[in-house]
């Protein structure tokens, strides 16, 4: 199995080295916050200039997920694109690109914080959704059986930070899916809440590497 399996209220789910999530009986496969065009928010706003890339980076990631999985069902946990203008702003390619992964199966997009659900692409927008015990929704509360996106973790197995999943006793918080997206260290206050004894975090990358969620001395600047 390619990827850390386990077990979330009865279902044998799978942390992919992508950082999506897959649910093999249920032919489902989650992501959490794309935010697709992200570099255009920046440069509309006036930031920080980022090469205009990462929608069809970020889209050729999730393409290799659903030709590896062909799942029936798709679920984008909130923070889809990174500002409601953003997906009017698509490139035509990025479009295009999208409408491919959307045919033939069942697309949901979860709203997020940044973003609305979708107007103009297929699928159905939801708050959450509930499956056979489990919910998914943007931003974790503590209930039993949540898949949740938001906090983009991240946690470091050799010192250098890699997204990550969490995964506690009650549910998993999802790793950003988005090429440029930040992270939040999984030990910072806004995650500790839902980080009992147990809980791993799974990084992401070549490998799907399982470990425990331990305190980490921070660097002391002088």
């Amino acid at each position: 199995m390619d990827g850390h399996a386990f077990t979330l209220c009865g279902a044998a789910l799978v942390a992919r080295p992508s950082g999506a999530l897959w649910w093999p009986a249920q032919g489902l496969l989650a992501v959490a916050d794309l935010h697709l065009g992200k570099s255009r928010r920046l440069a509309r706003r006036g930031g920080t200039l980022l090469p205009p890339y990462e929608t069809a980076e970020t889209l050729g990631r999730l393409d290799a997920e659903v030709a590896a999985l062909a799942p029936a069902r798709v679920i984008c946990l909130g923070d889809s694109f990174d500002d409601a203008a953003a997906e009017q702003e698509l490139d035509e390619p990025d479009r295009l690109h999208l409408l491919r992964l959307t045919a033939g199966r069942d697309w949901l997009w979860v709203s997020g914080n940044h973003d609305p659900a979708p107007v103009s692409l297929p699928g159905s927008s939801r708050a959450e959704w509930r499956q056979d015990g489990l919910v998914f929704r943007h931003i974790a509360t503590g209930a039993a059986g949540e898949i949740s996106g938001h906090h983009h973790p991240k946690w470091s197995a050799t010192g250098r930070m890699r997204p990550c999943f969490l995964l506690t006793a009650q549910g998993a918080i999802l790793p950003a899916f988005g090429a440029y997206t930040g992270g939040l260290r999984a030990d910072d206050p806004a995650l500790s809440a839902f980080c009992g004894p147990g809980t791993l975090a799974v990084l992401t990358g070549r490998v799907a590497l399982p470990m425990p969620l331990l305190p980490q001395r921070r660097p002391r600047w002088p």
